[in-house]
């Protein structure tokens, strides 16, 4: 396993893979990899691509009052999982690396990114183009794996390479959740005990919402008061962010038309900020 700090290290390890007829698959991370970040890998590697993690804390994404101090760093421990996982190449720059003094540029979405987590974390949507932008153009994946727990910034991305010309495939895979049901984040890693057993509450308000479609009921707003009430009296600490439920292709309010839900939500418990989402298949009306 190749593991390089710098740009001008990780290219030449690609562009000899890639010479070599292999595809490039890419896993862009920013560490404390867990299960979840595993899947992504297995997929990549099971699709037969000479697989490169990229294992970035990226600041330009995070807010002046959010968790960046914070936010778990393992990278010992994350290059061990890359080795037994079978990833051929870590790319682990400093920040300095990915913005050298005087870099200006950034890539803004479009309106993908003003609804759900946009409105509660200006700018986040912003950086994470950006630093995406510029792996991609260091990377040079064919695909590129994102997990299905960020459902809007994965719709973002994929909307960014089409519209820059990126010759990038963008797989999308399934969240993957601890026993009880909870999404794996490596935020979890910031909760205390109690914080750990309120946080399931987001997932059960969404399985409550996927259950009432599934029911037939049409009230997008009783649904919701459902989901709410459900968080309220599970986690009474949890700042709700949102509670929705929007067309999963283009983040739009649902109409009667739509075959699919995605239903999404996002709560603070203390200083960790929690997102989840299922995706629901609406059942044909009866005749």
């Amino acid at each position: 396993m190749h593991i390089a700090e710098s740009i001008a290290s990780v290219r030449p390890a690609i562009a000899a893979a890639r010479a070599g007829g292999r595809t490039i698959g890419f896993v862009p991370t920013m560490g404390a990899l867990h299960a979840g970040h595993v899947s992504l890998i297995d997929r990549c590697r099971a699709d037969g691509c000479f697989t490169v993690v990229s294992i970035f804390v990226n600041p330009t994404q995070f807010g002046p009052n959010e968790d960046l101090n914070r936010y778990p760093r393992t990278l010992d421990a994350d290059r061990t999982a890359c080795e037994r996982a079978g990833v051929d190449v870590i790319f682990a720059p400093t920040a300095e690396e990915m913005y050298p003094p005087g870099e200006q540029t950034r890539v803004r979405p479009g309106r993908l990114a003003d609804t759900l987590c946009g409105p509660f974390r200006p700018g986040h949507f912003e950086g994470v183009c950006t630093v995406v932008a510029k792996l991609f153009n260091i990377v040079q994946p064919d695909v590129t794996y994102f997990g299905q727990k960020d459902a809007q910034q994965a719709l973002i991305l994929r909307r960014m390479a089409i519209d820059l010309a990126m010759p990038v495939q963008i797989v999308t895979c399934p969240i993957v959740r601890d026993a009880d049901g909870l999404a794996l984040s490596s935020r979890n890693a910031l909760l205390s005990r109690e914080e750990r057993s309120h946080a399931l509450a987001l997932y059960r308000a969404l399985c409550i919402g996927r259950d009432a479609i599934l029911r037939g009921e049409a009230s997008i707003g009783r649904i919701v008061a459902a989901m709410r009430n459900a968080v309220v009296q599970s986690a009474g600490s949890a700042v709700i962010d949102y509670l929705s439920l929007v067309d999963p292709d283009t983040l739009e309010p649902i109409t009667p038309h739509c075959p699919r839900v995605l239903i999404a939500g996002a709560i603070r418990l203390g200083g960790v900020r929690l997102i989840d989402n299922l995706t629901v298949e609406i059942p044909p009306p009866t005749p």
